[in-house]
C-alpha cells in the first residue's frame, strides 16, 4: 500500500482517494455503500465529497456508510467541500464567515460526525477578502470542527496570496490544493504546480482520467452514445467532445497511453492514473470510478510503476502547449540564470 502524507501534515492517506461526486446521482445509496466496501477493502481510507454533489445526497449516503461500519470510520479520513451554493439567498454561497459556518454545520450534520478532516474552498470567491476566510478557518480548526483545511480550482496567485497572508497572521496553514489534472489537461504545470511546491501544498488531482478520454472509450470523429459522461452530454464541460476530438494532441496522448497499456497487459486508465500519481506533489489521485468494476481496475494502477521511459514519453507528448512568453520558453529563459553568469 502506498501512503503519503496529507501535503505537509501529519496526516497519512492512500495514494488513491475514493470521489463521490456520483453518490445519489449516477450511484444510489446501495452502489454508493458497495463501492466504499470495496474501496476500503482494497486498503483505501480517504474519502472525498462535497456539499454540492447531490444537493447534499453524497454527505448524507457517506455519513449513513460510516455510521454502519464504525471499524472503517475509525481509519476513514473525509474531506469534503463549501462554496457553490446551497439555497437561492445571496448568502448561501461564497467564502464569507456567514456563507462558511453554515456550510460547515450543515456538512457535518449531514455526515454525522464531530469533525471534518480536510474542508476545502472548491472555488476562489472574488467578493470576499481572504483574510476573512482564512480567519474562519483557522477558528474552525481551533474549534475542532476541521483537522486541515485545503482549496480547490486555485490559481497560482490566489495560493500564494492565501499561504502567505494565513503565515503572516500566524493562522493555520493550507495544506492541498484539488485541482482538475491529467495527461491531457496540463496547464497547471504552468505555474500553479510550482505555487504549491512553494507553498509546500500536495496536489490531490480531479478528472485523472480526462472524463474518461484517457480509457479509450473514445474514437476519433465518432460523437459518443450510450452510457457513459459523453454520450449522455457530449457537450459536456471541460471534456466535451468537439473540442478535444479536434485537437491532433489528444489522440497522440491516446494513442501513447493505448501503446504502453498493451505493451504492460494493463488498462489504458492504469497506465494514466499510474502517471498522475507519479507526479512531483501529487499527495493522492481522486478516483471518479462510477461502477465497482471501473473502481477495481482503477485500483489496479497501484500496483503500477511505469519506467523512466515511459514516463518521458508521456511527459513529452504530452507537455502543455504555452505560447513562448510568459510560460513558454521565452518567459523560462527570463526567469532563470546561469550561476556563472552571462547568457
Amino acid at each position: 500500500m502506498d501512503y503519503r502524507k496529507l501535503g505537509p501534515s501529519g496526516a497519512v492517506v492512500t495514494a488513491y482517494c475514493l470521489g463521490t461526486m456520483t453518490f445519489g446521482a449516477e450511484a444510489d445509496e446501495a452502489a454508493s455503500h458497495k463501492l466504499l466496501d470495496d474501496y476500503f477493502a482494497w486498503g483505501g481510507n480517504f474519502i472525498d465529497t462535497a456539499d454540492v454533489y447531490s444537493a447534499g445526497k453524497s454527505e448524507e449516503i457517506i455519513g449513513r456508510w460510516l455510521k454502519a461500519r464504525p471499524t472503517e470510520a475509525r481509519q476513514a479520513v473525509v474531506a469534503t467541500k463549501g462554496r457553490f451554493p446551497m439555497g437561492k439567498g445571496p448568502n448561501d454561497i461564497g467564502l464569507s464567515r456567514r456563507h462558511l459556518g453554515q456550510a460547515l454545520d450543515d456538512s457535518l450534520r449531514r455526515l454525522d460526525i464531530d469533525h471534518i478532516d480536510l474542508y476545502q474552498m472548491h472555488a476562489w470567491d472574488a467578493l470576499t477578502p481572504i483574510e476573512e476566510t482564512l480567519r474562519f478557518l483557522d477558528d474552525a480548526v481551533r474549534a475542532g470542527k476541521i483537522g486541515y483545511y485545503g482549496f480547490s480550482n486555485y490559481v497560482g496567485w490566489h495560493i500564494a496570496k492565501a499561504a502567505e497572508i494565513a503565515k503572516a497572521r500566524g493562522y493555520t496553514r493550507p495544506v492541498t490544493l484539488q485541482p482538475q489534472y491529467n495527461l491531457l489537461a496540463r496547464d497547471i504545470e504552468l505555474e500553479i504546480v510550482d505555487a504549491c511546491l512553494d507553498a509546500g501544498m500536495g496536489l490531490l488531482p480531479w478528472s485523472p482520467l480526462g472524463g474518461g478520454w484517457l480509457t479509450g472509450k473514445y474514437k476519433r470523429d465518432e460523437t459518443p452514445t450510450g452510457a457513459t459522461r459523453l454520450g449522455e452530454n457530449p457537450n459536456r464541460g471541460n471534456e466535451s467532445y468537439a473540442a478535444r476530438n479536434a485537437q491532433e494532441r489528444t489522440w497522440a496522448i491516446i494513442d501513447a497511453v493505448e501503446e504502453i497499456a498493451k505493451a504492460r497487459g494493463v488498462s489504458m486508465a492504469q497506465v494514466a492514473l499510474a502517471w498522475t500519481a507519479a507526479r512531483p506533489a501529487v499527495t493522492s489521485v481522486i478516483l471518479g470510478a462510477r461502477t465497482r468494476e471501473q473502481l477495481a481496475d482503477n485500483l489496479g494502477s497501484a500496483e503500477l510503476k511505469l519506467s523512466e521511459a515511459e514516463m518521458g514519453r508521456l511527459n513529452d507528448i504530452s507537455a502543455p502547449q504555452a505560447a513562448a512568453y510568459p510560460y513558454g520558453e521565452g518567459g523560462r529563459n527570463q526567469r532563470h540564470r546561469k550561476i556563472e553568469g552571462g547568457r
